[in-house]
This record gives C-alpha cells, sequence and structure tokens, in this order.
C-alpha cells in the first residue's frame, strides 16, 4: 500500500507527515485536495478521535487514510490541555490567531505553578479502508516543560513555549528534521510505519 490520503488540514502536520512518509515512497494526498471536510473530534481520547478521523477520510476518498490526534497535556493541569489542545481557547479565527490564544491561556494557567513538566502525545492511525478492522496504531510522547516566554520561529501549535531541557531550545527553535527526528509525531508515524512493514 503506497497510495494513502492524509485525514488533516492542520499545514504543520501534513509538513512533518509528508517529510517523513514522502521519502519512504508513499503517494501521499490530502484530504482537503480531494475535497473531503474535516471530520467530528467529539471523543474522549486521542486514539478515538484520530481513528474517527482516519475512517472519515477512507469512506469519502476511496483510500487508504492517516490521520493523527496529538496535544500537549500538562501533568500540574489534570493532563490538560489534552484532547483540547487545539481548541483550548475556543474555536473560529484562523490557525495562528487560535494558537496564540491558546498559548496564552496555557502560560496564565501555569503562572502560579512551580511544575512545570509537560508532553507532547500523539496516536497515529491508518486504516487499509473504512470498515478496517485492525487499524494500525503507533503512539509518541515528548517530554518537555512550559516556558511562560515564546522562543522560536519554526513549528506550530504549542512549539514556541515547549522547552526541551537537554536541548536549552524550544521546539519552535528546532529546524525541521531535527524536530521530525525527536518529536511525538515523528515516533508514532516510525512506529505505525515499521507496523505496516510487517502486517500490510
Amino acid at each position: 500500500m503506497k497510495k494513502l490520503v492524509i485525514a488533516s488540514g492542520n499545514a504543520g502536520k501534513l509538513r512533518e507527515i509528508q517529510a517523513i512518509l514522502g521519502p519512504l515512497g508513499f503517494d501521499i494526498q490530502t484530504q482537503s485536495a480531494l475535497g473531503i471536510p474535516d471530520a467530528e473530534e467529539p471523543h474522549l481520547t486521542f486514539i478515538e478521535n484520530a481513528l474517527a478521523k482516519a475512517r472519515h477520510a477512507a469512506a469519502l476518498a476511496g483510500l487508504p487514510a492517516l490521520a493523527d490526534d496529538s496535544g500537549v497535556c500538562v501533568p500540574a493541569l489534570g493532563g490538560e490541555p489534552g484532547v483540547h489542545s487545539a481548541r483550548y481557547a475556543g474555536s473560529g479565527a484562523g490557525r495562528e490567531e487560535r494558537d496564540a490564544r491558546n498559548n496564552d491561556k496555557l502560560v496564565a494557567a501555569l503562572a502560579a505553578c512551580s511544575e512545570r513538566r509537560a508532553y507532547y502525545y500523539c496516536a497515529m492511525v491508518l486504516v487499509r479502508h473504512a470498515a478496517d478492522p485492525q487499524p494500525l496504531i503507533g503512539e509518541g510522547y515528548w517530554w518537555g516543560e512550559i516556558e511562560a516566554q515564546a522562543r522560536g520561529g519554526n513549528g506550530f501549535g504549542y512549539d514556541p513555549h515547549f522547552f526541551l531541557p537537554e536541548l536549552g531550545k524550544t521546539a519552535a527553535e528546532l529546524d525541521a528534521g531535527h524536530k521530525n527526528r525527536l518529536s511525538h509525531r515523528g515516533q508514532a508515524l516510525r512506529q505505525l510505519v515499521e507496523k505496516l512493514r510487517r502486517y500490510p
């Protein structure tokens, strides 16, 4: 299986997924190019949301579909923003404005908190067809801390505030290749590709 549709309208995610899958020979279609609208994401877990998005895209495209659901989780906030990461500060507006509001809300929520550990989590799901009874699932965790001051111009979402102590940089200060080697999304996608090699 080499042709598949990516069930995402997030330009940042699409860049990262294409950078990893493209060199492996996958013929990647985006759901927007095929006129497929975003799926609803009503579930309480990342895996359920990713699976819903993948099945939705596969049904409308008639192709295998890949979807991820990911976010930043802060133990001191009970795991929030978690599955609500993309709309933590509400929906509407453009993605950049929404990202800025989400970051502002997260930094404010941690203003009086000394415990700033956080992790990015990604659930990556691939279905061979819409009714696939055995979807392939990859998972990734990327630990860091939430820093009050935004740093870096790369990445997207919470990256300017996601600080990596071992590197002394935020995720937004890493180049794309470095980030993809370390990130939750890169981990999940490589895990999924390995499963695909074993269970085509």
